[in-house]
């Protein structure tokens, strides 16, 4: 009975693998792509880095930031969007929308692997490849002095535990948004209004405190700022180390928030799909 229970969790090891693999090995059998990645991550990082020094020429610090943390802050943003911003799960037709779209998401109930367990793995992979995108860049620009290293090993590991936890909480925002496909089947006009929001409310167009005091009073009650403001105002010290712990306590608060929202949905969504013909 021993021998057996552990070949099952082997086999549940193995297949946990291939499916987190998906990702990185479609996109490193298409050479273009990693191409056009490389050509607009470029493109992004040289832009924006124009922008900002541009904006602050003429000016020492605007909203507690000056030239060389708001150069940092958005160069960083952008190496970030590389943990999101992936659609080869689009091209190979393995997104919620496609699956509810053709009639396929049933064969996600009828493998041996549950259906949130594989969205997960697959996410993980996703965003493993993007990280992998994320360090190389950030290295590059490190060298050539682009964005500025962390003041400290403290902010360093402080930062690292908080974009993992930012993560976490972008991973259920955007699972609540495809789970939103059981009930209305597309969520396109959903899916752009989020990106919209994400990107506005999280910092990723500008940090928030360019914004008025109730911009940012409201986007403090949203988890979108977890993701991506909150790890990046404590890398360049616009939040001090003295407020890590209660940035990282509001973190986690999401995650196990959109966690336990996120079990309900799929719950409610098995009860959804009908498998016909056995």
């Amino acid at each position: 009975m021993g021998s057996l229970s552990g070949k099952g969790c082997d086999v549940a090891v193995l297949h946990g693998w291939r499916a987190a693999r998906v990702t990185p090995l479609g996109e490193l059998h298409t050479p273009p792509r990693m191409t056009a990645v490389l050509v607009r991550l470029t493109v992004q990082v040289v832009l924006v880095w124009s922008l900002w020094r541009g904006l602050y020429a003429d000016t020492g610090t605007t909203a507690g930031l000056d030239r060389d943390q708001a150069v940092t802050y958005a160069v960083l943003a952008v190496l970030a969007s590389r943990l999101r911003d992936l659609d080869n799960q689009y091209a190979g037709r393995d997104t919620v929308l496609q699956h509810m779209h053709f009639g396929t998401i049933v064969y996600w109930y009828l493998r041996p692997m549950p259906p949130q367990r594989y969205y997960a793995l697959r996410a993980l992979g996703g965003q493993l490849y993007g990280l992998a995108w994320a360090l190389a860049g950030y290295a590059v620009c490190l060298a050539a002095g682009v964005v500025e290293p962390p003041k400290s090993v403290s902010v360093a590991g402080v930062f690292v535990l908080s974009m993992l936890l930012g993560q976490w909480v972008l991973y259920y925002i955007l699972l609540v948004l495809d789970q939103l496909c059981f009930w209305t089947v597309r969520n396109t006009a959903a899916m752009l209004i989020l990106l919209f929001a994400q990107n506005l409310l999280s910092g990723v167009y500008a940090p928030l405190w360019f914004f008025p005091d109730w911009f940012v009073t409201m986007s403090a009650l949203l988890p979108f700022q977890a993701t991506l403001s909150v790890p990046l105002s404590l890398y360049v010290g616009r939040i001090p180390l003295s407020d890590a712990v209660f940035e990282l306590s509001v973190q986690a608060f999401w995650v196990v928030v959109l966690a336990l929202f996120t079990r309900l949905l799929w719950r409610r969504a098995a009860r959804r799909v009908i498998s016909q013909g056995g």
